[in-house]
């Protein structure tokens, strides 16, 4: 009988150590999609907007300023038709006075100047028009949207149809960039300034 118990007692062991060694162990999987095609945006200008010198006389004091609107040709060319996205990274985020908007650096670490805001327009896709899309995810829930904010997803749809991008070549599309001053009663505008508005603009394959 207490030979019968203590083999009983060794199974139960084993079976609490096997149960132990599958808790503690997890599965990894790396996945994903190479494509065969490849796509190069590109900027009018070399993808530089410059303000010049501004005096801050001419800041309103109450209110933000906007010191100018620019228009710049962006062109996505794809080795073949490719559904993609362009997605947007704010390299001052934390600089805006609002997360939708791209901002233009601090003044004294803390004094957050102004921002600058994106909008797409007149976008056409292989000779036919087109219209700007967003999505928060660039994989679903597509919408119609011409403002492109820091983070957000845009491609681009057939004019009927906003709810799914359509595989595009040759793109060609206007990009208004609107720059903004914060209210200067709040800035140090005893020295120079710099206004510092950097964004990274890429492509995302879908």
């Amino acid at each position: 009988m207490k030979t019968l118990l203590t083999a009983l007692a060794s199974s139960l062991m084993l079976l609490g150590s096997a149960a132990t060694f599958a808790a503690s162990t997890v599965d990894l999987t790396v996945k994903g999609l190479i494509v065969p095609s490849a796509c190069t945006p590109s900027l009018s200008s070399g993808g530089v907007i410059d303000h010049g010198k501004i005096s801050a006389k001419d800041l309103r004091p109450d209110n933000p300023t906007n010191i100018g609107s620019h228009v710049m040709t962006m062109a996505v060319i794809c080795d073949s038709a490719i559904r993609f996205a362009l997605h947007s990274v704010d390299n001052r985020a934390g600089s805006s006075l609002m997360s939708s908007n791209y901002g233009l650096g601090l003044i004294n670490g803390t004094q957050k100047l102004g921002w600058f805001g994106l909008m797409l327009r007149n976008a056409v896709a292989d000779g036919l028009q087109v219209q700007p899309i967003a999505s928060f995810n660039g994989q679903d829930n597509w919408y119609s949207e011409k403002f492109w904010d820091a983070g957000l997803y845009m491609s681009l749809a057939a004019m009927d149809d906003a709810t799914q991008p359509v595989p595009i070549k040759e793109l060609v599309v206007e990009l208004v960039v609107d720059t903004m001053i914060a209210r200067t009663d709040g800035l140090d505008l005893s020295n120079e300034v710099t206004l510092d508005g950097s964004a990274t603009l890429e492509v995302k394959y879908l």
